[in-house]
Formats: C-alpha cells, sequence, structure tokens
C-alpha cells in the first residue's frame, strides 16, 4: 500500500469512446489496487471525480489549477494528446503552438508526471494530411489543387517544429515524463532529459479464453481461414485504402470493423473505407466480398466483444501511414495475437522482439507478410506469448508506482535542503 494521492487528468475518459480514456481508466483501476488514491479529471462526459475540461475550453488550466489547490493531490499526472487539450496553431508568427493547459504547466506548483501518446518524425508529420486531396477534380482545377495542396503540406513542415517544441516545453516541466516505446521515448528525450518507457498496458477483459471455434461462431466467421483483423476509428491514416488492392492470401479473409472518429472532421475522414461506405458503422450486418475482405459493421464495440474479436483472430494488419504508438497492437498481444504492420519506427521496434512483421506499405509486401508469417506462425506465437506478461496491468502500474515515489522523493529532498545546500548538491 502506497500513502500517495495522485490527480490523473485526461479530458477523454470512459464512457467517453477513445483509447486514451480507455488507457487512462485501466491504469487508474491498477492504481487503486496498490492503495493509491487516484482523483480522474476529465469531460462532463466521462465518469470522474472533477469535470470542466475540454478541448474547446480556454479555461483548461485554470480549471486544473483550482482542482490541485482544492485536494492537494502529491502528484498530478497528465495524459497529454495534445488535441483533447484544445491545440491551437494560431500564433505561428510568433513561432508557438498553444494549447489550453500550457498555464497550468508554467503555474503549477505541484510535481507534475506526463504520459506523452504521440510524436512523430517529419515525414509522418507530413502524412498528416490526407493523400486523396486528389479524388475527384477536373484538369481545369489542377492549379488550384496543387496550389492547396502545397500550402497544406507547407503548413504542416511549418508547424513541425512547433508541435515538436510544445512536447519540449512540457517535458522539460514535467518532474517525470512517460512513453509507450524505446522508439517514441528516443524522439522525445534531449541529452540532459530521459523519458521512462513503460509500455501500454493490454490484457483480455474475458475471464476465461474461449476457444477459435467459440469466439467465431459469434460472428459467423469462417472455421477453415486464417483471419487477419483491421480495427480502430475510420481515419485515412489507418491506411486501408491499400487492403483494397491487396491479393489476399487464398487461405486468409482480412476482417475489418471500423468506427466513426469523433475527433476528426472533414479531410480527415476517408471518403471511403475498404468494403462500404457505411462510416459509422452500428448495423451487425456482415458483408463478405470476393477477394477476401469481410467487414463486421459493429461500430465501437465494448471491452468483452473486442476480446472475442482478437480470440476469434490470428494476427492484426495495420498498413499505417503514420503511428505513434499502437493501443491495439498492444491489445492484440496481450491477446496472443504477433502483427502485420507498416514498417514505421513504432512497429519496427517491436517486430525486432519477433512479435511481427513490419514490411513496406504496398499492398503486395503485406501479401507476402501474411504468407510469411503463416509459415513460422509457432515462432512468433511463442515470442508474443513470453512478451505478453510485460503489459498486465499490476506490472505497469507498479512501474508508475516507482516513478511516483522517485519524483517524491527528490522533491521532498530539494524542500528539506536550505539554500546553500541546494546551490552544492546542483553543482
Amino acid at each position: 500500500m502506497y500513502p500517495i494521492s495522485v490527480l490523473m487528468v485526461s479530458t477523454e475518459y470512459p464512457p467517453m469512446l477513445g483509447g486514451v480514456g480507455r488507457y487512462t481508466r485501466n491504469l487508474t483501476l491498477a492504481l487503486k489496487k496498490l492503495g493509491i488514491d487516484v482523483y480522474i479529471a476529465c469531460n462532463e462526459r466521462g465518469e470522474g471525480d472533477f469535470f470542466g475540461l475540454d478541448a474547446s475550453n480556454k479555461e483548461n488550466s485554470r480549471t486544473l489549477l483550482r482542482i490541485v489547490n482544492k485536494i492537494k493531490p502529491d502528484l498530478v499526472h497528465i495524459q497529454l494528446e495534445h488535441g483533447l487539450y484544445g491545440l491551437n496553431f494560431g500564433s505561428i508568427k510568433k513561432f508557438r503552438m498553444q494549447t489550453n493547459i500550457d498555464q497550468f504547466y508554467e503555474k503549477c506548483q505541484t510535481p507534475t508526471i506526463t504520459t506523452f501518446h504521440s510524436a512523430y518524425p517529419i515525414e509522418q508529420w507530413v502524412n498528416l494530411v490526407p493523400s486523396n486531396h486528389f479524388t475527384k477534380f477536373r484538369l481545369l482545377d489542377l492549379p488550384n489543387e496543387l496550389s492547396s495542396l502545397a500550402l497544406k503540406y507547407g503548413n504542416r513542415l511549418l508547424t513541425y517544429e512547433l508541435f515538436n517544441r510544445a512536447n519540449r516545453e512540457k517535458m522539460l516541466r514535467s518532474a517525470a515524463s512517460i512513453a509507450f516505446s524505446e522508439y517514441l521515448a528516443k524522439m522525445l528525450s534531449t541529452k540532459s532529459y530521459k523519458v521512462n518507457v513503460i509500455y501500454h498496458g493490454a490484457e483480455p477483459s474475458l475471464m476465461n479464453q474461449p476457444t477459435k471455434e467459440v469466439a467465431r461462431s459469434n460472428y459467423s466467421l469462417p472455421l477453415d481461414r486464417r483471419i487477419a483483423l483491421a480495427l480502430g476509428f475510420a481515419t485515412h491514416t489507418k491506411g486501408w485504402d491499400i487492403l483494397k488492392e491487396m491479393k489476399i492470401p487464398d487461405n486468409w479473409t482480412i476482417l475489418v470493423n471500423h468506427s466513426r472518429n469523433y475527433y476528426s472532421k472533414g479531410s480527415d475522414v476517408p471518403n471511403s473505407l475498404p468494403l462500404n461506405n457505411n462510416s459509422d458503422g452500428g448495423d451487425h450486418d456482415h458483408y463478405p466480398t470476393s477477394h477476401g475482405l469481410f467487414e463486421l459493421n459493429l461500430g465501437f464495440v465494448p471491452d468483452d466483444a473486442l476480446s472475442l474479436l482478437f480470440y476469434a483472430s490470428d494476427t492484426v494488419i495495420m498498413p499505417y501511414s503514420v503511428v505513434s504508438g499502437s493501443g491495439v497492437m498492444f491489445d492484440a498481444l496481450a491477446h496472443g495475437l504477433p502483427f502485420v504492420a507498416s514498417d514505421l519506427g513504432f512497429f519496427k521496434e517491436f517486430a525486432r522482439k519477433g512479435l511481427g512483421i513490419a514490411v513496406k506499405r504496398k499492398p503486395s509486401e503485406f501479401s507476402e507478410a501474411l504468407k510469411m508469417l503463416e509459415s513460422d506462425y509457432p515462432h512468433y506465437k511463442k515470442a508474443v506469448e513470453r512478451f505478453k506478461s510485460n503489459l498486465k496491468w499490476d506490472s505497469v502500474a507498479k512501474q508508475h508506482v516507482e516513478i511516483y515515489m522517485r519524483v517524491l522523493t527528490k522533491s521532498h529532498e530539494y524542500q528539506s535542503l536550505t539554500p546553500e545546500a541546494m546551490g552544492r548538491k546542483i553543482l
């Protein structure tokens, strides 16, 4: 038992939909089992303890400062995905990106820990601009289309440094920082400030693992084929456009389940998904196609149903064009599934551990990757089984507590020193 109180901050929190909120809830429950007093500050739609946070609320900092002043926690732990707190590139002339919690980082006297959910290399940051910009246009419109695209990509290049600077500023104002992978930690760290790595926790929500036959029968899925699962919010960065271009191996089916991305609008929403244009999901009809794609239109699924989908599958397929971290990958590993993914830095880190295959984002490469995975499936399966204990929530929570204790020890140590002693210690 640890007599520590923590204010956990995440605009998104269940029953709100989204990976950051789901992660925060699971971490909170695991910390409470260790005796940590955890209080949640979130949006009014979440089931937290304190409210008032919103991406559009310019008073987020004042709201958090009031909460800290009221409950006086030992630590504040912020789950940082900039867009959830209000991301504003309106100050480009001042060469600064703003969010609605900047002032909190500047003014809060309580030790603050930050978990960074996103950071990008330049090529991925640029790819956040949808690649389907030229989906429909007339030849006469080509000059305007090119000009518009140039402005979009130019803006991404300009804002890349602003985004990195915003991450660095919050990192340097944090008593400790956390990332989900060595890849992300290395991207964030500086020579004098090292980011801690704690893997994204993940565990099956079903107490008893069903057989593959039982899991597949729940979704009327074939028993005589391998299944590669693609799921998540419907955004262009998922890269699902290449699925319909793949020559899917004869004994494989790619099962797609998408849900609406409530945080993206306009050009970030794909014009079409691999199979059908029902971007909301929600009806429970299945849509098979002639070349091995099969859509399961369930929309957002609760944890038990999600576990059942993983148990019905043999792998997850992630042809992403952009990724900082992937809850889908960690969930798949926790259910014993290897992965096939694009050769982006995050995925390559875990592919090097033998947990999956990372290939160039081409239809032919993904087709061959499925064959390669099947040819040595027991090897990948064994590596995943060895690794997945690292993702258990009690282990993840204990690693957080170690950081909490280290931060508090250092904080109390410095508070007890005289100014003269502090000067000597710093030297």
